[in-house]
């Protein structure tokens, strides 16, 4: 199979917003004061006490601009999620946030930074199911439950294959059967370790067709490949497709949910060609190890508001075919949970370079 493995560069977009506070100087005072002031303040502890226990903090968070890092390229859907999110996540805050795309290792050069950044809040890790990937494989040495998850804004079951426009396959069927009956003849793009390598595996799984596995990168390096006709078949995101489709150069051969969705009900699902295989994406957010509990809560708060409340964020969403569907932290590590069980059985005995 042949590998490329390309060198990528990332690049980022700043505006920086610095906040301050200022404290009061304690007041000295008779006995009698002071003893009032004892009775003052064990009351206050009391009602901090409660604030917290009613899920407050006092957490003077964010203090400067929030840095999002996005191990994929620009461009792709995770970049565009990130951004769409962003937007309305730093009004939600009141602090700029900017995104940075780090490129490389499957996502784990990006990942790895947060996995050892500060944790004070201010980075933080825009991800998907990539990062279960990129553990099962060894590919890194660290995985989901190292990060202190803060949710995830939005799920997308648009994961489809795609071919240029005057490509002989129409359908599913006649990709399948062509891997069946030409084994290896037919290339698709991938990139090693990440989300769409597990689509592939599963789909050869399935079906015992068998493609000439090609990494070329992320998304964009995808349909650029598919664009220049570098490659046969590229599995992304719909909304990444949809004005390739309109304008003729590509056509999708279906998307890999389980039933018709409803943001496209015209696109046939592998399901309903009789492949059996279904996968679902999810974005989240993540925070280096020991980022204190009420930085995360602020910031998963922030984006539960934005999700179900921003109607502006739900259209736009919308309008790249994904869906608004907030998780909080407990949440977002079952649904992870259970996708890494799932992708373990399936990658079981697979080495990273397959």
């Amino acid at each position: 199979m042949k590998i490329f493995k390309p060198v990528l560069f990332f690049g980022f977009f700043t505006a920086i917003l610095m906040g301050c506070s200022a404290e009061e100087e304690p007041v000295e005072g008779n006995d009698a004061a002071n003893e009032g002031e004892t009775e003052e303040s064990a009351d206050d502890s009391a009602d901090e006490a409660d604030e917290k226990t009613n899920g407050e903090s006092d957490v003077d968070y964010p203090m400067e601009t929030i840095e999002v890092v996005v191990p994929a390229g620009p461009g792709g859907d995770t970049d565009m999620n990130s951004r769409n999110i962003s937007e309305h996540l730093q009004e939600e805050l009141g602090e700029d946030i900017i995104v940075r795309n780090v490129e490389g290792g499957g996502g784990t050069t990006g990942s790895s930074e947060i996995l050892n950044a500060e944790p004070d809040g201010h980075q933080v890790l825009f991800f998907h199911n990539g990062m279960l990937v990129n553990e099962i494989l060894g590919l890194a040495d660290y995985g989901f439950r190292d990060f202190e998850l803060a949710g995830i804004p939005v799920m997308d079951e648009g994961n489809g294959f795609f071919v240029s426009g005057d490509s002989q396959f129409d359908d599913a069927e006649d990709f399948i059967q062509h891997g069946q009956e030409y084994p290896r003849e037919a290339s698709v793009a991938t990139e090693v370790g990440s989300f769409t390598h597990v689509q592939l595996l599963a789909i050869e799984d399935e079906t015992g067709a068998d493609f000439n596995i090609v990494d070329v990168g992320g998304a964009s390096d995808k349909i650029a490949a598919l664009l220049g006709g570098q490659i046969d078949v590229a599995p992304f995101q719909y909304g990444s497709a949809v004005e390739y489709i309109e304008s003729g150069d590509f056509k999708t051969l279906g998307i890999l949910a389980e039933d018709s969705v409803d943001l496209m009900p015209d696109v046939p699902t592998f399901t309903e060609q009789g492949v059996d295989a279904s996968f679902e994406k999810f974005f989240f957010f993540g925070f280096p190890p020991e980022t204190p509990d009420e930085i995360v809560t602020t910031f998963s708060e922030a984006v539960e508001t934005v999700v179900e409340e921003n109607e502006e964020y739900q259209q736009a969403s919308e309008d790249f075919y994904v869906s608004p569907d907030f998780h909080d932290p407990d949440e977002t590590y079952d649904v992870m949970s259970e996708a890494y069980d799932y992708y373990e059985q399936l990658l079981e005995g697979v080495e990273a370079d397959q």
